[in-house]
């Protein structure tokens, strides 16, 4: 199995432990503050912990619907959760799953880096091309910054 792996990192003045909350509030905040990259996340088995299954129904700025995914694992003292993508048109019939591996780390200054590492698992030899890494690349990014600029404006 050939596998493709993308690495994003951002810096933040917000701190690690902001950070982290944002991201464990997605499936509420990005629906209303990036609605063009998130319809709708829904829980559908699970408490948010590990074995989680949620769907993500895809915003028209993505060019797939939808994307099941897996909570793998969840650190919340070391600010660190990984899943994976299980299901879903996102796979783009290539994808036996995409992993998803996110720390976020404590700066000297009280801000953070956020670290995300996405690996794409291929089904044989066909990968995702070089234009498609680095928009969903983008797409992490945005993200970020808009879930970041909420924290901000809502301590």
């Amino acid at each position: 199995m050939t596998s493709v792996t993308i690495k994003v990192e951002v810096a933040s003045q917000l701190s690690a432990d902001k950070i982290f909350k944002a991201f464990a509030d997605l499936d509420k905040i990005a629906p209303k503050v990036h609605p063009q990259y998130f319809k709708s996340i829904e829980t559908v088995k699970g408490d948010g912990g590990v074995g989680t299954i949620k769907v993500f129904t895809f915003g028209d700025a993505i060019p797939f619907t939808s994307g099941t995914y897996k909570t793998e694992s969840v650190d919340v003292s070391n600010y660190s959760y990984s899943y994976s993508v299980i299901e879903g048109d996102i796979l783009m019939g290539i994808l036996d799953s995409i992993t998803h591996h996110v720390k976020v780390v404590p700066s000297a200054d009280g801000g953070s880096v956020y670290k995300q590492t996405v690996v794409y698992h291929c089904k044989g030899g066909e990968k995702p091309s070089e234009e498609f890494l680095k928009q969903d690349k983008e797409v992490y990014v945005n993200t970020f910054k808009t879930l970041e600029a909420h924290a901000i404006a809502h301590p």
